[in-house]
């Protein structure tokens, strides 16, 4: 078994460091991380009903993270836990609108962010065994 993350950021190195900071296994699983750089992606990447948690960068553009965030909630009904990497503290308050599961701070922490990820994947592990 393995947890699915879908990273989606038109930065290269924000994907790498999040790639670095969950490294090769949450909570005893293997990681398969999917890094993407478009909204098209990141909705192909669902379509195949298998991700376990996705991880969007805010500050992405064309399409943002906090309006994917939004649009996958409204769109796929058994939507996976979202992440949102926000730039400012006081962005925070828009992950409530996206409906985002947690927000993190950039940079990126390699010690905050794993433990994030594996609340959000085995908490909706749990309530949907």
């Amino acid at each position: 078994m393995q947890v699915v993350v879908v990273v989606y950021s038109d930065d290269r190195q924000v994907r790498a460091d999040v790639v670095d900071a969950l490294g090769p296994m949450l909570g005893g699983l293997e990681v398969d991380i999917r890094e993407v750089a478009t909204q098209a992606a990141v909705l192909a990447e669902l379509d195949k009903k298998d991700v376990d948690c996705c991880i969007f960068d805010a500050e992405t553009s064309p399409s943002g993270g906090m309006g994917l965030s939004k649009q996958i909630r409204d769109e796929y009904e058994d939507c996976p836990p979202v992440l949102l990497l926000v730039a400012r503290p006081a962005d925070s308050w828009l992950a409530t609108w996206s409906r985002a599961e947690a927000v993190h701070p950039l940079p990126i922490d390699p010690f905050t962010l794993p433990k994030q990820v594996e609340d959000l994947v085995f908490v909706e592990e749990d309530a949907a065994a």
